[in-house]
């Protein structure tokens, strides 16, 4: 995948939220402008763009049809748990933590959270 283009609420919430998550995946800042910001690693990059104000009544839903999640890799079952506690610090509402690491199954160590637009977002332990 080359990149994934995402619009965004609300520019200022989502450059914060993203901007700590991302760093901490090892992402870094690749563009910024007025409207959007993007983050690269390993020649992939996100970009996230505020949404013309007209379009912005309609929101998110990630039960419509679109995006559902995205998922990040991750090489240590401990920046996970980590992660974990930043967001529970942070007062972002994880999701499925009641079976938290293993919510996705036995065999599949994740967290799962929402960002700024409650776009489902899961950080899960790759090999």
């Amino acid at each position: 995948m080359h990149h994934i283009e995402i619009y965004i609420s609300n520019l200022e919430k989502t450059r914060e939220f993203y901007s700590w998550l991302l760093s901490l995946l090892g992402f870094t800042l690749f563009q910024n402008w007025s409207q959007g910001f993007s983050y690269r690693k390993d020649g992939f990059y996100l970009v996230f763009v505020q949404v013309q104000e007209k379009y912005l009544p309609n929101g998110y839903n990630r039960c419509h049809i679109g995006l559902n999640h995205l998922a990040f890799s991750c090489e240590d079952k401990g920046k996970i748990d980590r992660i974990r506690e930043q967001l529970i610090l942070k007062g972002i509402p994880l999701l499925y933590d009641e079976q938290y690491p293993y919510a996705g199954g036995m065999n599949h160590y994740a967290v799962y959270f929402e960002d700024p637009d409650r776009i489902k977002l899961e950080i899960v332990f790759q090999e």
